[in-house]
């Protein structure tokens, strides 16, 4: 059995409790994939054991509050939470070496970012804690703004997949890709935006 069908199995025992926790627990960095959970999820609504769009308010609010639980956390204990063992074993000093390049480099398009880079996303978070240069509404809107592109997709492709295990596995394959579609496109869409007002300011200084 693999690991979305034990999920499936789990979540169809204990209901919106069992994912809202798995989802918290993928946010602090534990290693279980964040889409497959959010599939899995989808799934048992569309087995009739959960309502599909309670299951998403559930899911958004599950990943959200694990995200914002590693930045507060980032945020109040600072570098002495890098030497806790749980902390120190899912956030290697390599990882949160690449974590704060990428965010001194990026900044706020880093947070965006995070939710589609498995493995960086807890690093990622607790680096913008640490800095102390992102206010927890910011951080919750930019992470919450990529929740709305990720999870739908994953949880609504579950549910529309559940009684065909075939069309849902390539379905998902596609999605991985297709969300990087969506998100290059929504990066050249701001980017063109920002050209258009910068020239627009330079005509007008001009």
């Amino acid at each position: 059995m693999d690991l979305l069908e034990r999920l499936v199995s789990f979540f169809a025992d204990h209901g919106y409790a069992a994912v809202f926790m798995a989802l918290l627990v993928c946010g602090m960095g534990v290693p279980i994939p964040e889409d497959v959970t959010l599939v899995a999820g989808g799934i048992i609504a569309g087995l009739g054991h959960a309502n599909v769009h309670v299951m998403f308010g559930v899911t958004m609010a599950g990943v959200l509050i694990g995200d914002a639980t590693m930045f507060m956390l980032g945020h109040h204990f600072g570098v002495r939470m890098l030497d806790w063992r749980p902390v120190a074993w899912l956030i290697t000093p390599e990882r949160y070496a690449s974590a704060q390049r990428k965010f001194e480099r990026y900044g706020n398009r880093m947070l965006f970012t995070a939710r589609f880079l498995p493995g960086m996303r807890t690093a990622v978070y607790v680096s913008a804690g640490l800095t102390h240069r992102v206010s927890i509404v910011r951080f919750v809107a930019l992470d919450g703004l990529a929740a709305l592109i990720s999870v739908p997709i994953w949880v609504y492709l579950g549910y529309f997949g559940a009684d065909n295990h075939a069309w849902l596995m390539k379905w998902i394959h596609r999605g991985q890709t297709g969300l990087w579609v969506a998100l290059g496109a929504i990066v050249l869409i701001v980017a063109g935006i920002y050209l258009k007002r910068r020239l627009r300011c330079q005509d007008e200084g001009d």
